[in-house]
């Protein structure tokens, strides 16, 4: 193999190698990404249950929540 020929070899092998590391990248950066997502639903899950709660606690402190 001449030494152009394994320049050339070796910049396609580091090319391949970048190109890995760049697609492991995104791939974390994806689940990184999903979990913050699934984070925040449930997070506001988590504040929309409490938000209702104290409607009902205000209702039921001021009469409010009781049948006719």
């Amino acid at each position: 193999m001449s030494n152009n020929q394994s320049a050339g070899f070796q910049a396609g092998q580091a090319k391949g190698q970048a190109e890995e590391k760049g697609n492991q990248l995104m791939d974390k950066a994806s689940s990184a990404a999903q979990s913050a997502k699934e984070t925040v639903q449930e997070a506001g899950a988590q504040v929309q249950l409490k938000a209702s709660e104290a409607a009902d606690a205000v209702k039921d402190a001021t009469g409010m929540n009781k049948s006719a």
